[in-house]
Order: structure tokens, then sequence, then C-alpha cells
């Protein structure tokens, strides 16, 4: 996600990264103006889903717009995803070029802050 990051820092978007839930939960509340989580589905403690689990249920942030990286995502996944109003998948390795467009239609103008865990 470091790589991830970078690529989009240099689009013009302030990004943090996280190696846990715990420390992207940690930034989205620290960081209130925080536009837009992009998460990896396979984490070491919890999973993304348990992220965006946490987001919806959260009032102030369940509608915040979540893009999830996966290169294992099972219909069960997609399903879930669908359900939590997840944005979009990516399957990894990540094409550049379309999530860029996804995020230049999404944030017309670069600046937006970004969370990835």
């Amino acid at each position: 996600m470091l790589e991830l990051a970078e690529l989009l820092e240099g689009e013009g978007f302030n990004c943090f990264t996280a190696t846990s839930v715990k420390l992207a939960l940690h930034h989205l509340t620290r960081h209130p103006d925080i536009a837009l989580v992009i998460t990896d589905l396979r984490m070491p403690e919890e999973s993304g889903m348990s992220l965006i689990k946490r987001l919806r249920e959260h009032t102030s942030r369940q509608h915040l717009p979540v893009i999830v990286t996966s290169g294992h995502a099972d219909m069960e996944d997609v399903s879930d995803m669908l359900r939590l109003q997840v944005l979009d998948l990516f399957r990894k390795p990540i094409y550049h070029v379309r999530l860029l467009e996804t995020l230049n239609n999404l944030f017309p103008q670069p600046c937006m802050d970004l969370v990835s865990p």
C-alpha cells in the first residue's frame, strides 16, 4: 500500500497509511476531513471487511466512500461489499490508470485526504 500512497500523493492526494484496522480508525478519528478509504481485503489482524463494517456502524463515517483491493476476493466477499456499499473493488495487481480515473471522477479536484490501511 505504500507504493499506492506514493502514486496517489504524486497525483496531488494527501494520503495516510495504516498497517492495521486499529491504526486506520485512529487516522480517521484524528483527521475528520479524510474523504476516502482504500483498504486491502486481507490483513494480518482484522480484515478490510471488519474496517468497513466498523465505518458503516459509526454514524459520522457511515457514508465514507471505500475502495477495496484484493487478490483473493470470492463471491461471498463481493456480496458483503455490495451490502456494505463499497464504491469499487480493484483486483491486484491494481491497474493504476483505472484507479486514478475512479478518483478523478469522485474528486474532480485532487487535494483530498485518503487513508490506506
